[in-house]
């Protein structure tokens, strides 16, 4: 059954009040501040690779380890590491950059359950809308580093995809971390999505996997080279 506020909604909907137009406008406003804030704070980053990963995985975690090896691994090649900015490995990867002196962005977010900022972070932002902070993962980054996660780090590999595929941003790399753990996800898309030529197979060109620090520093510079040419 549709809650009170999902009814109220649909009565709205084509003949909202003046108080619902009001909220929009100010709604509007506060998006807005967002995304000005974002970009004042990054626009002097440099060279940026966006971080992904799980808010629930510990730091005894062999997980938590290697992304905090690849993220600095990457500062020390020169990359600003950008991630959500909360714990897990979001907070492997911006700790992994602080310690080898570069510079690390975490744009968290407000949920209910309030996921705190870590600690790592050189440049910390916070988002009340994820729209608005998902555009400050990709606007500044050269390559997206996909650690494993849950539903949040699922929607934002995918997004990324679709930007790709789509020409909406560069073709950036996107890697894939984890030994085994992309398997069955890649094999499902293999077997049944380009099977059923719902992508190409250039779609999947686009993935690399890798739990090999510097494979994934050559890539990423690699890839920034050619970016620098195109």
């Amino acid at each position: 059954m549709a809650s009170t506020f999902d009814r109220q909604l649909l009565e709205w909907l084509g003949n909202e009040p003046d108080q619902k137009r009001e909220h929009d406008s100010e709604l509007i406003k506060r998006i807005a501040g967002e995304f000005a804030t974002g970009f004042d704070a990054l626009n002097q980053i440099g060279p940026a690779v966006t971080v992904f990963g799980s808010a629930r995985t510990p730091p005894e975690h062999p997980y938590y380890q290697l992304t905090r090896q690849v993220a600095g691994a990457l500062g020390r090649a020169g990359f600003t590491i950008i991630t959500g900015g909360g714990p897990g490995l979001m907070e492997a990867a911006n700790r992994g950059a602080k310690e080898v002196g570069a510079t690390s962005v975490g744009a968290n977010i407000e949920l209910p359950h309030e996921q705190h900022l870590n600690p790592y972070t050189d440049i910390s932002l916070r988002f009340r809308h994820f729209f608005a902070r998902k555009v400050m993962f990709v606007r500044y980054a050269q390559a997206f580093v996909v650690a494993p996660g849950g539903f949040g780090t699922l929607d934002e590999l995918f997004e990324c995809l679709t930007l790709i595929q789509t020409r909406t941003v560069e073709h950036f790399p996107v890697v894939l971390l984890g030994d085994g753990e992309w398997d069955g996800l890649l094999d499902w898309l293999e077997g049944r999505v380009l099977a059923d030529q719902r992508i190409d197979a250039s779609d999947l060109e686009m993935l690399v996997r890798t739990s090999d620090p510097e494979e994934v520093v050559r890539t990423v510079r690699i890839a920034r080279e050619r970016q620098l040419r195109a």
